[in-house]
């Protein structure tokens, strides 16, 4: 397959498949649900998305479908998940620098996702991604899904994370390596907020300048990810390489 497409799609398709096992490893899968797209490069209203019903450990760059935004099925032998097509339609049309979209239900983002305050400023990694978090109420409307993609489409605004209330969380990126970074980051968060509220009820918070200061350095570089996000992502596409690489494939 890899001779029937572009260079430039090749590569996003391995870059999302390695993100496909890269939730295996973290532990945020959720049987075949959830999902994670990337706009095709070249064919801005299409997107590479899972086959629904394959697990994420059995997702390579080939089995990836495409899709286009009207949810006709362009390429590729299985059919889409409808939730997750109506999600990802919605991010990646609401703005033209949204190239990657990752949903997770994690049970810390979940968490997070249904107390009153939302995510708290208790750890350096809250602090690194606060002003780039946006809040979606939660709907559910088998009926009306159009409903739905537009409330997504105005809450994610300018942000590039979304917590769902009730629900899970959202990560969008320019690349895969930016939208899993910032993900892994909320994650790391949700899950230390959920720990220290299970163990104490008055915990200790940062200063508001400290919170303020990581913010300042926490700014994403306009013309592209950060260095240290791509050779984070790097590193970890050499230890899925070491380990099993027939999601290259």
């Amino acid at each position: 397959m890899s001779t029937q497409i572009s260079d430039a799609e090749w590569a996003v398709r391995r870059d999302l498949a390695a993100c496909y096992r890269l939730f295996v490893r973290f532990g945020w899968t959720d049987l075949i649900f959830t999902h994670l797209s990337a706009r095709v490069p070249g064919s801005p209203n299409h997107y590479l998305i899972n086959p629904y019903g394959l697990l994420f450990e059995e997702i390579t760059a080939s089995n990836l479908i495409k899709v286009a935004f009207d949810g006709t099925v362009v390429s590729g032998d299985h059919p889409v998940n409808e939730a997750g097509h109506h999600i990802h339609s919605a991010i990646l049309q609401a703005r033209a620098d949204i190239q990657v979209a990752l949903h997770s239900h994690t049970r810390a983002g979940i968490a997070v996702s249904c107390q009153p305050d939302g995510l708290m400023l208790l750890s350096q990694q809250a602090m690194e991604v606060q002003q780039f978090i946006c809040y979606h109420d939660y709907t559910f409307s088998v009926d009306d899904p159009l409903t739905e993609c537009r409330a997504l489409a105005r809450d994610i605004g300018d942000k590039w994370l979304m917590v769902m209330r009730n629900h899970g969380l959202l990560a969008a990126g320019r690349s895969v390596a930016e939208a899993f970074y910032l993900l892994y980051t909320l994650e790391n968060a949700c899950k230390v907020q959920a720990d220290v509220l299970a163990s104490t009820p008055d915990p200790v918070l940062p200063t508001p300048e400290a919170a303020a200061g990581v913010a300042r350095a926490s700014v994403m570089p306009s013309d592209g990810p950060a260095d240290f996000v791509d050779l984070s992502w790097q590193a970890l596409l050499r230890q899925l390489e070491r380990e099993d690489s027939s999601w290259r494939h």
